[in-house]
This record gives C-alpha cells, structure tokens and sequence, in this order.
C-alpha cells in the first residue's frame, strides 16, 4: 500500500515505538501525521467528570505529544464524536490514507465501520492493523475451522502457531509531519478535572510502563507462577493499565516472556488474546451469557446486599478488602477479582452483570473483553468457566492467599487488632474475646451477610435449571 500522506489514528496505542499502524503509515507515506480523539461519545457517558482513566489517557498524550515532537510531527488531539473528527481531519490534511490499529469491541467496530464508509466518499483508504493482540481474526481456529470456546485447546493451537515474526518488532523509526495543528487540550478544555494517580501509585505514558515494566522483568517475572495469588506480595507486573491504554507493547512482553521461560506469565498474555477474540467473535457476550442457557437463571432482587458488597461491608474480611482497595485505587488483584465475583454471584446470588458494570465503573484498567470474561467466568455462564458447583469459600480463600491477614488490616483497618486465628472469620470470636481486641462484631465490623454454607445450597438448586439445559 502506498500514499502520498497519511493520517495515524491513535487510540489505545499511546506509544510511538513497536506500533503497528505508525509503522504502516511510516512505510506507505513520506508525510505522516498523528491524531487522537477525546470521543466524546465515549467521555459523556461516564458517570463523573473526574476519571482516572481519562486522567491518564491524558497525561500519556502529553508525552507521546512531545516524543512525536522531537520526531518533527506532533499530535493533533480533537474532542468530538470520532466518527465525523477523524474523517473531517483527514480531508482538511489532504491524506490519501488513514491507519488505526483494531479493536474487538462491538461498539468500536460499529465506528471504525463508520469512519471507514465515510473517508471511502472522500476518496480515502483506511487500513486497519494488528496490534493490541499478538493473533486475532481466522489465525487461530479449531482443526474444523470455527474459533475456539475453551481455553487450553486454544492456548496450545497459539503456541504451536507463533513464530518470531508473530512478536517481532514493528518499525517505527522515521521523521514525521508537522501539521501545525498539534497540541494536547488541558483537562478542563475538554470536561474534566485532574485526579489523583501520583496517590495512587500511578504513573501514566510510556515511562511509566517501562518503569514498572523494568522492575518486573528484572525480578519477579519468572516467579510469578508463585507469587501472583499473594495480595499482600509484590508478586504481579501491575502493567494491566499501561496494556489497557497501549503504552507498552504486547510483542514485547511476549518477546520477553519466552526468552525467560515465564511459562505462566506467558499464559496470562494469551488469556488477554482470548478473551478479545471471544469478544470479536462472540458480541452476544456483552449484556449476555455466553452460554445462553444461563440466561435463565433468576437471580436475586437484593439492593442492600448489592450495596454491602460495593461498599466492602460483607462481613468478609477479604472481601471488604479487595472492594475498599477497588474503591480506593481502581485497581484490584486478580485472585481477588475472582474471589469477589464468586462471592457477588454466588453467596449473595446476584447477577453478574451488576458486578461487571461496577468493575466497569471503577477499573483503571477496564477492558471489556478481560471483564467480562472474567465475570462470566466466576459466574460459571461465559466460555471454558469455572463449572457452576465450584463455589469460592471466602474464608478459606482468605486463610489460603492473605495467611497473616497482612491485607486484610491494611485496606480494613478495624481489624488491625484481630490476631492471625480470627482475622479471617472474626465472628468466631466469642463476646469477650471480641472486646479484648477492640472489635465487636455489629458494631465495629459487620456480621456475615449471608452464611456461606447456606448460600452455597441456594446457589446450587438456582443453578439446577441450567444443569438440565448444558
């Protein structure tokens, strides 16, 4: 492909290295020039003018901004819808081509299809571009040429397809176009107000993902298979933002993973495949099951127990933890991803959509793709999921990841006397005991909301119509 000038459409790629559209449009033209766009489309539905996740995208356009700068181009940032920006910046430059890297989300495919139809009446081409996944489309399917459903048969089908060109490096050395257009709006021109990400441990842009991405690798990757389900451990890379907005690239975690033999790590990269090929492949999952027979069960009308989890108030020690930790960071550890949503859906017998819209609420992180298949996962009701009697013990959880409650005091600090015995189910205590260590139950910490042995039996004969119908 070939054009005399062209326009890279950056959305969550905020990087200008190993970036597959740049490097297209690199190769195809000798006038390049770089754009984002605040969607508004996107940005009006949020629910407050204060989001992180805004808050970093910005941030990170700054610094790509000003590397783009040093390679003589820059970028141009619009605020609109994208489907009528990209296409009107495009004619105002006068490219013949326009390049944007995929993405698997039903509603992002509906606009690129949109911008797509309308560059083609100006006359010009968009090319969209592999990227954010190391396989995506046909590259990898079942010996009977249909897209996998479970996870094992297609990790195994991804290993055996991957070559060094599957991970290798997109090019994209280069000098770039001065539009005189570019320069990043302030936060305030476009809505919203600044956050607190340095609070939080956050570091946005592409230094901020090789810092963290640097500490990883040099330390922790080839033992996270025994550190990652540790909350209180320094054990995961802490990367899931910087791969959610793009500001370090997938080939080159994947790259180091295999020359480090990080077999596990490795896994949970292909996982990410997965699950946005599932979303490419299968868009039902969004609103629904995957498996539609449990579309069928009927879950429970509980406001207040909803409210109890949202707010860390279960009564559950770890639970209350990691939802005060979501609550506080926008962040949560994956093992307990999985413990809360079990516990939503589960013990409290909750839909878990509820639960995926409040992740999808409060996640720095938020992919769709990864959160929802991991909702549905836990809920039993998505693809290669956990089977529906397999039911997460809170307590033994707890006792099993946290031993020393190490995190459980830290994001519950009413039970920062509790001793080790007790810390995981501390209604056990008796009233005295309660008292001796400056924690009565119902009035300092709350009582179980539910018996988990109790709700493991409603759970079971809910799901009871599904095991007839799979």
């Amino acid at each position: 492909m070939t054009a005399t000038k062209a326009l890279v459409w950056f959305r969550r790629d905020l990087r200008d290295h190993d970036h597959a559209a740049l490097a297209a449009a690199i190769h195809a033209a000798p006038q390049v020039y770089c754009a984002f766009v605040f969607d508004s489309e996107i940005l009006d539905a949020l629910p407050t003018r204060q989001d992180r996740r805004v808050d970093f995208i910005h941030a990170s356009l700054l610094e790509l901004d000003a590397a783009l700068r040093a390679r003589g181009g820059g970028l141009i940032v619009r605020h609109g819808k994208a489907s009528e920006e990209i296409p009107r910046l495009a004619g105002q430059l006068g490219v013949t081509a326009v390049f944007a890297n995929r993405d698997y989300e039903p509603a992002a495919k509906q606009r690129d299809g949109a911008v797509a139809a309308r560059l083609q009446t100006q006359g010009i081409a968009f090319h969209a571009c592999k990227d954010q996944a190391i396989f995506d489309g046909d590259e990898v399917l079942t010996q009977a040429g249909k897209p996998f459903s479970v996870f094992t048969p297609y990790k195994n089908a991804w290993l055996k397809r991957l070559t060094a060109a599957d991970h290798g490096i997109f090019a994209c050395a280069g000098a770039l176009t001065d539009s005189g257009l570019s320069g990043v709006p302030t936060l305030e021109e476009i809505g919203f107000t600044a956050t607190d990400l340095a609070a939080v441990g956050i570091r946005p842009g592409m230094s901020g993902a090789q810092a963290l991405w640097d500490d990883f690798r040099a330390g922790r990757i080839t033992r996270y298979g025994t550190l990652r389900d540790f909350p209180a451990v320094k054990g995961v890379s802490y990367l899931s933002v910087h791969l959610r907005f793009g500001t370090i690239s997938i080939r080159e975690l994947v790259r180091t993973a295999l020359a480090q033999q990080a077999d596990v790590w490795l896994s949970e990269l292909i996982w990410r495949d997965f699950y946005f090929m599932i979303l490419d492949r299968f868009p039902h999952v969004v609103g629904h099951a995957f498996k539609p027979a449990y579309d069928a069960i009927t879950w429970a009308d509980w406001p207040a127990g909803f409210a109890a989890w949202c707010e860390g108030r279960t009564g559950y020690p770890l639970v209350d933890a990691a939802m005060r930790q979501l609550n506080f960071s926008g962040w949560m550890h994956n093992r307990l991803r999985m413990v809360v949503a079990s516990f939503l859906s589960k013990d409290l017998g909750l839909d878990w959509r509820l639960g995926e819209r409040y992740f999808a609420e409060k996640l720095n992180d938020f992919d769709l793709s990864a959160n929802n298949g991991g909702w549905q996962w836990a809920a039993s009701s998505g693809c290669d999921a956990q089977p529906y009697f397999r039911i997460f013990n809170p307590v033994t959880q707890s006792e099993k990841f946290d031993p020393d409650g190490k995190f459980i005091r830290r994001y519950v600090p009413e039970l920062a006397a509790v001793s080790n015995k007790y810390i995981h189910a501390p209604w056990l205590m008796g009233r005295l005991e309660q008292e001796s260590q400056g924690m009565v139950i119902g009035r300092d910490y709350p009582a179980p909301i539910v018996d988990h042995a109790q709700a493991r039996e409603q759970t079971l004969a809910r799901y009871a119509i599904v095991k007839t119908s799979v």
